[in-house]
């Protein structure tokens, strides 16, 4: 890395000094942007990506590993049920340490789960009053919460993962998010690639055509604007091979002034 481009990274990393999880989840993890009884509400759509997914059989192994996890477990309700081991990867250590209180059932965290607990349950068949035991398996199979670094080529601890790597990764609105250019955002991915074993698999989630997002009072956070063929690009270049993209384009009333997103990707891809 250049100095020019370390400059550059540092800069969006000095930007989260601010950020403050439960603003953030009121911003993003609240209606209208998580109504489960609309189904053009970007987090249920969200669920429904990731569902899909696994549910198709061919996603499978031991070691799943949520890169960037931020202060929020969705996106783990449907790989707790494949995998018996998830790890979750955070760089700041007040998300962490949010994630931490819900793992360890203290009762102040700052959102409910319990709405997206039974959604998934719902998209898996099951009655929603089993949304408890999906929790508790949750707190099962998450066995650590980890130091992460996606401009780091050795992203988590060397001893984290299995020799051969993670049979899945799962990463959501974090690479854009912390990446200051096209660039640095298609390295990151190559980085994260490395934890992956051969022919694993990855499940990404991003935001399109988004410059900036608030993170907390005076929290803006500066993110690269992707486009739908730059992210199949990038993920090319960095060694996977793209399964399947889907893409959501916010409705007007999704746009809440938290930040200037148009859109979001869901890419299925593989690691060659």
């Amino acid at each position: 890395m250049d100095n020019g481009t370390e400059d550059a990274v540092a800069a969006v990393a000095a930007s989260y000094k601010g950020f403050d999880p439960a603003a953030y989840l009121q911003y993003n993890y609240t209606p209208p942007r998580a109504d489960f009884e609309r189904k053009d509400s970007i987090v249920p759509w969200k669920l429904g990506c990731l569902h899909r997914a696994l549910a198709e059989g061919d996603v499978s192994g031991e070691v799943l590993v949520d890169i960037g996890s931020g202060p929020t477990l969705w996106q783990t309700m449907s790989g707790c049920e494949v995998f018996n081991k998830v790890l979750l990867t955070e760089y700041l250590e007040v998300n962490r340490q949010e994630l931490r209180r819900w793992l360890q059932d203290t009762g102040d965290c700052s959102l409910d789960w319990s709405p997206y607990l039974q959604h998934v349950c719902k998209l898996e068949g099951r009655d929603l009053s089993e949304w408890t035991e999906k929790a508790a398996r949750m707190r099962r199979v998450i066995t650590d919460v980890l130091h992460v670094d996606v401009h780091n080529p050795q992203p988590v601890a060397a001893d984290a993962l299995p020799k051969d790597g993670a049979d899945c990764l799962v990463s959501s609105f974090c690479l854009e998010s912390v990446s200051p250019t096209l660039a640095t955002f298609t390295r990151a991915l190559g980085h994260i690639r490395k934890l992956l074993r051969p022919k694993g698999h990855l499940l990404l989630i991003g935001a399109l055509g988004e410059s900036y997002y608030l993170a907390g009072p005076g929290a803006k956070i500066p993110v690269v604007p992707l486009t739908e063929a730059e992210v199949c690009t990038s993920l090319k270049e960095s060694g996977f091979t793209l399964i399947r993209l889907e893409v959501y384009v916010l409705p007007s009333d999704m746009r809440v002034g938290v930040d200037d997103v148009t859109g979001v990707f869901f890419a299925k891809a593989q690691n060659e």
